[in-house]
This record gives structure tokens, sequence and C-alpha cells, in this order.
């Protein structure tokens, strides 16, 4: 009597647990290989209006820059921004958003912004970032995380101003 009633919690366990992980399956499945929802781009927007107010206030100016959210950067980058010919964009890591959106939301968004603000302003210190990304100590100017570009991020309301790039 005893074992078949472990036998049937055990069976009711499993069964729950395999509906756990096809329902994860699912979400995942329906995440990747779709829009991002509408609430996501909801809070980017005003994230970013939130940072197109302090660069206003902080800065005397105010320039939008293209958000783009995309699948294709490397699971340890969060975000990436892009000068080429005068153009600037900013790349989120879609693959993350999922699951560190407040992170996203918090923290990446105000630092490409920042490095957005110094492409823009063709500072040294973000010229050639790029170009010598890989190559230069994370805390190297020719990296782009100065400390121009630190108060920047600050200035814009980053939580955590810091290159999040694992270099290795």
């Amino acid at each position: 009597m005893l074992k078949k009633r472990l036998s049937i919690i055990f069976i009711s366990m499993m069964i729950v647990a395999v509906s756990v992980l096809g329902n994860n399956f699912y979400n995942s499945y329906k995440f990747n290989n779709n829009d991002i929802p509408d609430s996501y781009k909801q809070q980017i927007y005003d994230k970013e209006q939130e940072i197109l107010q302090k660069m206003q206030t902080k800065f005397g100016f105010m320039f939008k820059v293209p958000l783009i959210v995309t699948d294709k950067l490397g699971d340890n980058l969060y975000g990436l921004t892009t000068y080429k010919n005068g153009e600037v964009k900013i790349y989120l890591n879609k693959n993350i958003m999922q699951e560190r959106m407040d992170y996203m939301l918090n923290n990446i968004i105000a630092h490409e912004y920042a490095h957005a603000i110094l492409f823009k302003r063709e500072s040294r210190d973000n010229i050639g970032a790029a170009k010598h990304y890989r190559e230069k100590s994370p805390h190297s100017k020719e990296c782009g995380h100065s400390q121009e570009w630190k108060d920047t991020c600050m200035k814009l309301g980053g939580d955590s101003c810091q290159q999040y790039v694992n270099q290795d």
C-alpha cells in the first residue's frame, strides 16, 4: 500500500515537473521566435524618454538614437553602440531581455546612450573605440569607458556605469 502511494506521488511529481519544463520551453521558444512583447517596447520607450530629458537638462541638447533590439549579439554583450559615417545606433540584446529586463532598463540603455553622446560629440575617448575594443584594457580610454564616459552615464541616470563585457 505504501509503495503504491509513493509511486503515485512520484508519478504526479514527474507530470508536474515535465509540465513546468514544457511551459518554460514554450515560453522561451515563443520569446526567441517573435518580436519582443509590447510591454517591453513601452518600458524601453519610457526609459529612453527619461534619458532624453536628462540629456536636455544636463547637456543642453537632445538627440534620439535608433534603439535596435537584436538577437545577433553575443551572450555576454548586453548592448552595443555603433558610430559609422556620423550615424550612431544602439543595439540591445534581445536574448538577455527576457531574464534581465530590469537591468537592461536601469543600466544598459543609459550606458549605451553615454557612448552615443560621446560619439556624437566626437570625443577622442570614443572615436576608434570599436576598433580597439578587444585589443585594449577594459579601463583604458581607448576602450570607450573613460572617466568622461562614466560621468556622462551617471548624468543620464545609469545605476551602475561600468563596462559589462567580459573580455575573456
